[in-house]
């Protein structure tokens, strides 16, 4: 991690000035609030029953075992539509205009094994502010397994990197459960991060050992204990569900930054950046699939990336109604708009990515 401060330029600031203006102005001039609306409302509500419907399934109904992992499936992709769709927009103070409403649904992200607080500081405070920035932005630093920018160390078993990938990121929400957690705690304590969330090092590795504890007790020592099914159906469901989610999420995120159009701003000796950080936004994020209205509705809006990283505190039930305000200001300023027209082909882009991530030293401009 650095730890020299980041500044990014001012010089292209006024985009993000006017951007500001005309996104309000929508909002005012057709009356709309920012937050959670009754779709929001009714799409929370199916996803919250899409995970713990099947859970209740497997402790007290089913006893075939392939009935049995296909509710742990479901659980799978309703673990990552809660994480898309629900728990996102909480952490950025976008569901609700009440803070406590917005509070209660982020911490669902401790009912699919996760810590709210470690992921606002990863997502918000450093991925949000700092993204694509290597050292600082966690979401792009995977340690020796993965090269996602130019300015990591490229080592000999990078060059496969595009084909293992795939199966490392189904592990994603298991490593949560077990080590990432613990392993942020150390490393935001050491920083001081944790202060940014109002709690104290010891508060929160006390609330960290008991939400772990109380997580792998009801999802997994109660279908242990309760469930009809076979013992091995049970482990092997918990880690399906897993990997379903982890992969889910990893392809929904790892393709809005770490694709052929990403620039990867790097801070000079004084931690400097030459762009402003909104410019850095375009640069090194990209939308996919925009046309595409059932895949936004589950993923949570995050196609529209370069929306949600320029107004975070705006639901994502906005996002496809600012796109158009956002690609025309960005233009009219001769910023970038980058947008695949469909998921496959952002995906190919990551893929692609990776792939020239893994072979070349530099990483030389692929668009």
């Amino acid at each position: 991690m650095q730890n020299k401060a980041i500044r990014f330029s001012k010089s292209t600031d006024d985009f993000a000035k006017e951007l500001r203006k005309r996104v309000n102005q929508y909002f005012k001039e057709n009356n709309i609030n920012r937050y959670a609306n009754t779709n929001m409302v009714l799409k929370t509500i199916f996803m919250l029953a899409l995970y713990f419907v099947p859970f209740i399934l497997i402790l007290t109904v089913f006893e075939n075992s392939w009935l049995t992992l296909l509710m742990w499936i479901l659980m799978g992709f309703g673990m990552s539509g809660i994480g898309l769709s629900i728990m996102h927009d909480a952490n950025h103070h976008a569901y609700s205009k009440n803070a406590k409403v917005n509070v209660l649904l982020g911490k669902l992200l401790v009912f699919v094994g996760g810590s709210d607080v470690n992921w606002r500081i990863q997502h918000n405070v450093l991925h949000h502010t700092y993204t694509n920035v290597a050292g600082m932005d966690e979401d792009i630093d995977s340690g020796i397994l993965m090269r996602f920018s130019p300015d990591q160390k490229k080592l000999k078993g990078h060059k496969y990197q595009h084909i293992y990938a795939w199966f490392l990121y189904g592990f994603m929400t298991i490593m949560w459960v077990f080590s990432k957690d613990y392993a942020q705690y150390t490393r935001y304590k050491k920083r001081g991060l944790l202060e940014t969330q109002g709690i104290t090092s010891r508060q929160f590795l006390t609330s960290l050992i008991i939400s772990k504890v109380l997580y792998l007790g009801v999802f997994l020592a109660l279908p242990i204990i309760f469930s009809s099914a076979p013992l091995w159906a049970t482990f092997v469901g918990f880690f399906i569900m897993h990997f379903v989610a982890g992969l889910t999420l990893a392809c929904i995120f790892q393709p809005a930054h770490v694709v052929p159009t990403s620039e990867f701003q790097s801070p000079d000796l004084s931690g400097n950046i030459q762009k402003d950080w909104a410019a850095n936004q375009l640069l090194n994020t990209a939308n996919f699939a925009n046309k595409s209205r059932l895949f936004s509705w589950y993923v949570g809006g995050l196609n529209y990336q370069i929306e949600h990283h320029l107004f975070p505190n705006i639901c994502h039930v906005h996002y496809r109604k600012i796109s158009h305000i956002v690609r025309e200001t960005a233009f009219e300023y001769n910023l970038p708009y980058h947008s695949y027209a469909t998921f496959l082909e952002a995906l190919r882009g990551h893929a692609k990515m990776l792939k020239n991530l893994g072979r070349n030293d530099e990483a030389p401009a692929i668009h």
